[in-house]
């Protein structure tokens, strides 16, 4: 009995060992096609996806670069302006000086010829009495 179920479980096993798949149906057939057809499909909409992805890419690179060069220019322009203010406060500065240097010298020429002149009026008012007392009048003695 032993030796009859032994052969019986080796020849189930082997029945399994030769045994054939099924083939695919037809409607197995038309569900991979379909499915191989979405699947093309949908490369093409990736491609086609791709495609649009780089146009952007290169529309936002070219975007960019535009910027860089209006932001040089304004950079630029707003040094140059910079420059500018600094230019003219120093022409400001060094013509208020030119200008200034005459009249400081002027009017200490001035200073000192009042200066002589009231010296001298007051040595004549030693010795003239009407001349004094203008210059009292006047408030210089």
């Amino acid at each position: 009995m032993r030796k009859f179920l032994l052969v019986f479980v080796f020849l189930s096993f082997l029945g399994l060992a030769f045994s054939k798949e099924v083939p695919f149906t037809q409607e197995d057939r038309d569900r991979l096609r379909s499915i191989e057809i979405k699947v093309e499909r949908l490369e093409v909409k990736v491609d086609a996806l791709e495609k649009r992805m780089d146009l952007l890419q290169k529309q936002v690179d070219e975007l960019r670069s535009d910027f860089r060069n209006y932001m040089s220019i304004v950079l630029g322009a707003l040094f140059t302006v910079i420059v500018g203010i600094i230019a003219l406060i120093g022409f400001i500065l060094w013509d208020r000086r030119t200008a200034l240097s005459p009249v400081a010298k002027k009017t200490k020429e001035l200073e000192d010829k009042s200066d002589k002149i009231e010296k001298v009026l007051k040595d004549l008012a030693k010795r003239n009495p009407e001349i004094e007392e203008a210059l009292k009048r006047a408030g210089l003695l």
